[in-house]
């Protein structure tokens, strides 16, 4: 589960933050993997879909913007940019921090319409002469300052996450392109166990083994989660916050698991911290949903959130009605099969690992420190 604004530090590592700069909330969800975001095939980004190759605003997408998507969007990549820095536990802020957060949070007419924030932080960029010559340099159309619009910005953005997160350079991809020794015996046998017995590529589909659907397996719940403006539960109730369709209640994207075994913890709020203990979710939902922890989250210390972590997880009435929500059914591996299986997902890891082409700065035109 992820600290947003007011956290300190990156990945495994980040806290909580401390003062008056901590963390007022949790982010309801596990942080998004952002392998190959750019394979032209994905139509839907996020837990719950709230992203979507759509045409029913007009604009090819179905977003939280509605209508007031704005136009030259690149890909589906550049549209989930836009959004981060609109939430108030993400990036906006707390009320009385910033301006951003004030637009967001304001009350009145048109107070949903998050696109009123998107000239500020176009502004700010305007006025880092760094960025502009950046800018000018990769947009044709950019020759000013006035010319940088919020399309420039998250369109870079995208690019950026899609050149530094591609990645098809696993042992799995030099097996498929031919190359036999490529993969150990007992990853073969994981491998045949995923698209056999084990029944994994049901909905771990396709090229980026996930049919991009939405399931319920009954994943332990905890944290603030997100659910509909006007539920009176605290609790994740998944695809259905978008759908308002109670047939998608507690649905979660399939995620993509190419270099899975570098984005641990799994589940959409991070419940399970090894790829062992995901998998047998997966064989026995309900037995292990009722054997759950709280300690296997390992969230960053919090005592100041630590009474309203794990209400809907001490929630009988809700607990019933996820897992009687469940939609795949149980399979008998034995711990020999369940550790091949391991091993076929970790020969999905590619040979550059997190070792990406870009990596870190030392420092950004913005003067911010970098974690």
């Amino acid at each position: 589960m992820g600290i947003g604004e007011g956290g300190q530090g990156i990945g495994l590592e980040r806290t909580a933050g401390k003062g008056d700069d901590k963390i007022k909330k949790r982010i309801p969800r596990n942080a998004l993997a952002l392998w190959n975001l750019g394979f032209k095939d994905i139509t839907t980004l996020l837990h719950d879909g709230r992203v979507t190759k759509s045409n029913i605003f007009g604009n090819g997408f179905n977003t939280p913007a509605q209508e007031a998507l704005p136009k030259g969007l690149d890909n589906i990549v550049a549209v989930q940019a836009l959004f981060p820095m609109t939430r108030q536990f993400e990036m906006a802020g707390n009320p009385g921090e910033n301006e951003i957060i004030g637009l967001v949070s304001k009350v009145g007419k048109d107070s949903m319409r998050i696109d009123r924030v998107w000239p500020v932080i176009t502004h700010r960029i305007r006025g880092i002469p760094e960025y502009v010559e950046l800018f000018k340099n990769a947009f044709e159309d950019v020759n000013s300052p006035l010319d940088i619009n919020i399309t420039h910005i998250v369109n870079s953005i995208a690019a950026f996450e899609i050149h530094e997160w591609t990645s098809f350079d696993s042992p799995f991809d030099e097996y498929l392109n031919g190359d036999k020794q490529a993969l150990t015996l007992k990853q073969i046998n994981g491998m045949n166990l995923f698209y056999g017995k084990a029944n994994c590529s049901s909905c771990h589909s396709g090229s980026l083994l996930s049919d991009q659907k939405f399931h319920s397996i009954g994943i332990p719940q905890f944290g603030p989660g997100r659910t509909r403006p006007f539920d009176p539960y605290a609790r994740d109730v998944g695809r259905m916050v978008e759908t308002d369709n109670i047939n998608d209640m507690y649905k979660f994207k399939t995620p993509a698991l190419r270099n899975v075994s570098l984005t641990a913890p799994y589940g959409h709020n991070g419940a399970y911290p090894t790829l062992k203990s995901i998998i047998k979710h997966h064989l026995n939902p309900i037995k292990m949903n009722k054997s759950w922890k709280p300690e296997y989250a390992n969230l960053p210390k919090a005592p100041w959130l630590q009474e309203i972590d794990f209400v809907t997880f001490s929630d009988k009435r809700e607990q019933d009605r996820i897992l009687s929500s469940i939609d795949i059914q149980p399979i008998d591996l034995n711990d020999k099969e369940i550790d091949q299986l391991v091993s076929f997902l970790e020969s999905l890891t590619g040979r550059s690992g997190n070792q990406r082409p870009l990596g870190k700065p030392d420092k950004v035109p913005s003067g911010l420190s970098i974690d």
